[in-house]
């Protein structure tokens, strides 16, 4: 009984004294690669989020409240998913603690992912596309925190 008691004793305390699991060193590295400008930044992005689990050990938040107030999809354009990348840099810098430092070029590639959007269109649609993309990346280069 008293060996039972001891060996249970010492499991408890070597599980108590490993460590939890630790975060990946490149963990910024890899914050970094997906928050670019690039069309293959948002590319790595958008099949890291589609395989979330993959990343776990990482503790990226990946929650989105999308365009915020803004409409998803303002005049039938899907801007839903170049919302939640911003989202995405926004909360994890924060999270990091150097999110003014990243600010700029966070709304830069939001910028670029509505570009990239209104690149299927022409004409007037394009045109239109642009502009709400323009408006877009000004309220989150003035307003966004």
């Amino acid at each position: 009984m008293t060996t039972a008691v001891t060996s249970a004793a010492l499991a408890l305390c070597t599980l108590a004294a490993t460590p939890a699991a630790a975060v990946p060193a490149d963990k910024t590295q890899v914050l970094a690669t997906w928050t670019q400008t690039s069309a293959s930044s948002y590319s790595t992005w958008a099949a890291a989020r589609a395989n979330q689990g993959a990343w776990s050990a990482y503790a990226f938040d990946w929650s989105t409240d999308y365009c915020s107030s803004s409409p998803d999809n303002p005049f039938g354009f899907p801007f839903q998913m170049s919302c939640a990348r911003h989202d995405f840099g926004y909360r994890n810098y924060k999270q990091a603690g150097t999110f003014t430092a990243n600010k700029s070029r966070l709304d830069s590639a939001l910028y670029a992912d509505l570009k990239r959007v209104c690149a299927a269109y022409s004409g007037i649609k394009l045109t239109s596309c642009n502009a709400t993309a323009w408006t877009y990346y000004q309220a989150v280069d003035k307003l966004g925190s």
